[in-house]
């Protein structure tokens, strides 16, 4: 399982994990990755599908002890989580539909280059006016 974390301003991917099975501990653990990386300021806006793990007791306290706002989407509807949505089928087709993994192992290593190597630095996206994550991403670091 793969739960990420995704900018929607930026479409950069700032927080995922890897797990066998998709439970809350795992989903915290992409939510902590994306926490150390962005250092969100108070009042940010996470989304999500309406998944279990991430309605659970503990995901909820540890959004609300950080300052993030919490929005999941409606049951049954990929829309209102379409920038996701969109993000796994490019991964589907530019990567996992191209080859054949020999282990899991190998799998996670080939995802983790496409995020960090190709996605969020060579890939140019539309909604960005054709640059890429990391580049757009600059435009909001303070100047300095």
């Amino acid at each position: 399982m793969l739960p990420i974390c995704l900018s929607v301003c930026t479409r950069k991917i700032v927080g995922y994990a890897f797990s066998d099975r998709i439970d809350t501990q795992l989903t915290l653990d992409a939510l902590d990755t994306a926490i150390r990386r962005e250092q969100p300021r108070p009042g940010l806006i996470f989304h999500s599908d309406g998944g279990v793990q991430y309605a659970s007791h503990d995901y909820r306290n540890r959004l609300e002890a950080l300052g993030i706002r919490q929005s999941m989407s409606n049951k049954g509807d990929p829309y209102d989580n379409a920038v996701a949505e969109n993000f796994f089928s490019c991964l589907k087709a530019e990567l996992l539909h191209l080859r054949r993994f020999a282990s899991r192992v190998q799998t996670q290593d080939d995802i983790f280059e496409y995020i960090e190597a190709f996605y969020n630095h060579l890939r140019p996206h539309s909604a960005l006016g054709w640059l890429v994550p990391e580049r757009f991403a600059c435009r909001f670091e303070p100047a300095g």
